[in-house]
């Protein structure tokens, strides 16, 4: 597994969603793991992004397609990193 980290930006339509049911952020969390990616660790910012996730994936392939199906839902923008160990 791969390590990779997603900052997110709220879109309008994804702040709503959020500020009238916060527990649609542990939902997102779940559909995420349906996709067979493991959330490691998960923060909110303050700054240009909202939500910084820390997850596990399969490859590349694995990571695109998770993004692509969130940010198809209109709620959220994502900028995908990938980790590289240093000590490998």
């Amino acid at each position: 597994m791969r390590t990779y980290i997603l900052l997110s930006t709220l879109t309008s339509q994804g702040l709503q969603t959020l500020k009238a049911t916060p527990e649609r952020l542990l939902e997102v969390n779940r559909e995420i793991e349906a996709h067979g990616i493991k959330v490691v660790r998960q923060w909110a910012l303050l700054g240009a992004y909202d939500v910084l996730t820390v997850v596990e994936a399969p490859d590349d392939l694995a990571i695109s397609r998770l993004t692509v199906d969130l940010a198809a839902r209109g709620s959220a923008r994502f900028e995908t990193l990938p980790v590289v160990d240093l000590e490998s």
